[in-house]
């Protein structure tokens, strides 16, 4: 009996390796099922990275294994501080993630944020930049073909670029018309794209010879989306994670139009994904997990 029992504990084990196989989809449990895993990340050697929203930690999940071990603690930073954003920067050689800590005493609530750049290999801190202002939400970020790192900042309506190898980050653009509520960011083929994740509309920020951002122009979609919020570029198309429809899509952008296509659905809260080979890793906040699915091909 025990032989059997171990042989099935192999095999289950198996389905749950770092990069999941195509035919079957991975469930790794971050802490319990009220962890709420805002967005994750992919670092070298297969090493799943997943902040919480609801705990001052950030987990890692080595190659091989479906067990969330602490990597950053940020219990220090004061009571209700979490994470939402996680970006492997492996030419950096730096996770780079959103920390939110709310403003005690405070209603409505407001929050202090901070762009905060660990090593990936030992979780030491490289960088802390506080984003301005009395309350912000540094949600999620993408590295540009300048090397440069691109943050949104949901509360304020504001993209932020961290230049590379610089300490302090400098506004890139403000809108109060199409960026409250941003939230995805991500760059496709040298195009930065922005969703928003109030108004479910999907953005494309021209950026002219000098590096300056222009007005951005919303993308007509054929089918609407509900709730866009993390995003990725894969295979020339753009991977979406939908809370507001429990759907991850992928959209196939031409021009100031694109087309829909639902990949998967039934999700509770997904929050983020990650393009990882053949596979796509989704935090599925609502379940407290990190989830793979097949990259469509």
């Amino acid at each position: 009996m025990l032989n059997l029992r171990t042989r099935r504990l192999a095999v289950y084990t198996a389905l749950l390796t770092g990069l999941a196989q195509a035919a079957s989809a991975a469930e790794i449990l971050i802490a319990d099922e009220k962890s709420q895993p805002e967005s994750l990340t992919l670092a070298p050697g297969g090493v799943l990275i997943v902040g919480s929203a609801s705990t001052p930690f950030v987990y890692k999940v080595r190659r091989g294994s479906t067990a969330a071990e602490k990597f950053v603690d940020a219990s220090a930073e004061g009571a209700g501080t979490f994470f939402f954003g996680m970006l492997a920067d492996a030419a950096a050689n730096t996770l780079w993630t959103c920390q939110l800590t709310p403003v005690p005493g405070v209603t409505p609530v407001k929050r202090h944020t901070a762009l905060r750049g660990f090593d990936l290999s030992t979780g030491v801190q490289k960088l802390r930049w506080d984003l301005p202002g009395d309350n912000s939400t540094c949600n999620d970020f993408s590295v540009g073909p300048d090397k440069a790192l691109y943050i949104s900042d949901t509360a304020n309506s504001k993209i932020y670029r961290l230049p590379a190898g610089a300490s302090t980050a400098e506004l890139f653009l403000e809108d109060t018309a199409a960026l409250h509520g941003i939230d995805g960011i991500t760059f496709l083929n040298g195009t930065l794209y922005v969703n928003n994740v109030i108004s479910s509309k999907l953005y494309r920020v021209p950026v002219d010879a000098r590096g300056k951002a222009g007005q951005p122009v919303e993308i007509a979609l054929d089918q609407p989306v509900k709730g866009p919020d993390g995003m990725r570029a894969a295979n020339g198309k753009l991977l979406v994670a939908e809370n507001g429809s429990g759907r991850i899509s992928v959209i196939t952008v031409n021009g100031d139009k694109a087309s829909v296509t639902v990949i998967k659905e039934g999700l509770k809260t997904p929050t983020a994904v990650e393009p990882a080979g053949d596979t796509i890793w989704i935090a599925e906040r609502g379940a407290g997990k990190a989830v793979s699915i097949p990259m469509p091909k």
